[in-house]
């Protein structure tokens, strides 16, 4: 495992723990979806994982080894686990998309010629070369969110970490942005999301990670999401892929066990086969 979170608790100054006893693991090359209600402690949760908060109990393991939250052990951490946060805004602060994109490399004392490399490769990644000089301010709102994720790409971390990354897009710069985080999974970069859809969840993730009341609990995403009670208890809804595979068992056109369309694409292709 490259990161692992073992029994953490955390609590904000003077309130009640936000988790409590949470584990998660995350294994090379893998998509894990985090899912669960608001104020349940997703973005808490990225933020332990990413060095940005400490955990008042418990601890995180980097390769093996304990994270030590000195200037040492944070840089180590930061190299290997980048956080991308919600609103773009609250991340982008340079005057143009590639100082903004360079500012992370810089910062690792690299030679110029390396941080350019990285740059390059990142916009690339991306599909953002040609706003390269453009102001971050002039950007679109779809724009801001690729630049974001951009600049954590050049730390060319092995976990990647985003906090809601499809929230305020549509569906076409949905689709862009879970065909990047794909290209970047089969790459080798172990990815995370924070997300309220279920249904992007289903189809995107390879695992997931549900926050409960009663704790964390995680396993293969065909499997978890499809959990009722686990669903209920996390006040999320059904994924829509799951309640048609459902119906099409009832019905006999569905084996126990096989795997049934996750979205309507899937369906329209399914269709022809089974019939």
């Amino acid at each position: 495992m490259i990161v692992r979170l073992h029994d953490a608790r955390f609590a904000y100054q003077d309130g009640p723990p936000v988790l409590d006893g949470v584990s998660l693991a995350l294994p090379e090359g893998r998509a894990t979806a985090l899912l669960g209600r608001n104020g349940g402690g997703k973005t808490t949760l990225l933020r332990l994982l990413s060095g940005g908060l400490r955990p008042t109990a418990g601890r995180l393991l980097l390769r093996g080894e304990p994270v030590s939250y000195d200037r040492a052990g944070l840089t180590r951490l930061r190299t290997t686990v980048q956080l991308v946060v919600q609103d773009p805004d609250d991340q982008l602060f340079a005057a143009s998309v590639e100082q903004d994109v360079s500012f992370g490399p810089m910062n690792l004392g690299l030679p110029e010629d390396a941080v350019r490399a990285r740059v390059d490769e990142a916009l690339q990644a991306l599909d953002i070369t040609g706003l390269r000089d453009r102001p971050t301010h002039l950007l679109s709102y779809g724009q801001r969110k690729r630049a974001a994720i951009a600049g954590a790409v050049a730390m060319r971390p092995s976990v990647l970490v985003l906090d809601e990354p499809t929230a305020g897009l549509d569906p076409h710069g949905q689709e862009r942005l879970l065909d990047l985080l794909g290209r970047l999974r089969d790459g080798g970069t172990t990815v995370v999301m924070a997300t309220h859809d279920v249904d992007l969840a289903l189809r995107w993730a390879d695992d997931a990670a549900v926050l409960a009341p009663d704790g964390l609990r995680t396993g293969p995403a065909a499997r978890l999401l499809t959990d009722q009670g686990l669903l209920d208890a996390a006040r999320l809804r059904r994924p829509w892929g799951a309640a048609v595979s459902a119906v099409l068992r009832a019905h006999g056109l569905l084996a126990e066990g096989d795997p049934g369309p996750r979205t309507a694409e899937d369906l329209a292709r399914w269709l022809p086969a089974a019939t």
